[in-house]
């Protein structure tokens, strides 16, 4: 069976520059995944690469049992995808901007509606469906592309700083509904992130970046050289920021 997610020696040069360089991986089971790292470790390039919205210099990479470079179209159809600084058009709704959606996917409204309603008030996001998008704040901007990335129930999300811009108690929604999504309805997330409190608190493993290059694959308890020692302290050592830990 091919992995739900996976990249083989994946790299992209800019300018000669490697921005990712023969990163490796596979993801073949449910379950919130970070991609962790410094700002230019190649977070929003992978992506990119996963989305088929950059071809790479080297490598591949595949979504759903389709390559991402030759097949983004069938990738999209199984994926859903949230940007870091997503935007949309001023003068619809949140609700418009949905139906629009619906009409460009070739989605049932009707059922694609029973489906986001829960998802809305798990979001409390009743006040994006109304307002015009052109007014919203950065928060709620990212609420309906949370809601536009879920409206095809895709099995696969690729979610970028999801929770950036969120107030904490829809922070908190949203990390309980990335797990809730992983273990009722077999969905495989991986969302990007610098805060790694919300990475601790949501992700079963951690992909962790480093200048172009996979420096840490695992979970929090993988990872750890000493027992107890923090993501913090564990993010810091693989991206070579400060010695290890030692046991006290």
């Amino acid at each position: 069976m091919s992995a739900r997610l996976g990249a083989e020696g994946l790299t992209k040069t800019f300018a000669g520059r490697a921005a990712l360089d023969g990163v490796s991986f596979t993801v073949d089971t449910a379950g919130v995944v970070g991609l962790l790292g410094p700002n230019g470790a190649g977070k929003t390039t992978t992506f990119k690469l996963l989305l088929g919205m950059l071809r790479p210099s080297a490598g591949r990479a595949e979504i759903g049992g389709h390559d991402c470079t030759n097949e983004p179209t069938l990738v999209r159809s199984v994926a859903g995808y949230m940007p870091d600084e997503p935007a949309f058009y001023d003068y619809l709704s949140g609700r418009e901007t949905l139906a629009f959606v619906a009409e460009v996917r070739g989605l049932d409204p009707a059922a694609m509606w029973r489906w986001l309603d829960p998802l809305v008030h798990e979001l409390a996001a009743e006040t994006v469906l109304e307002g015009r998008c052109g007014a919203f704040s950065l928060g709620m901007r990212k609420k309906l592309a949370l809601l536009v990335a879920l409206a095809h129930q895709p099995k696969i999300l690729l979610l970028d700083e999801p929770t950036n811009g969120l107030d904490p108690p829809s922070a908190a929604g949203a990390r309980a509904l990335f797990q809730r999504l992983a273990r009722e309805h077999d969905t495989t997330v991986l969302l990007s992130t610098h805060l790694l409190d919300l990475a601790e608190k949501s992700c079963d493993r951690l992909l962790v970046l480093d200048r172009g290059k996979l420096v840490g694959d695992g979970s929090l308890a993988e990872l750890r050289r000493v027992r107890d020692e923090s993501l913090e302290a564990v993010f810091m050592r693989l991206v070579g920021k400060a010695p290890v830990a030692s046991e006290t």
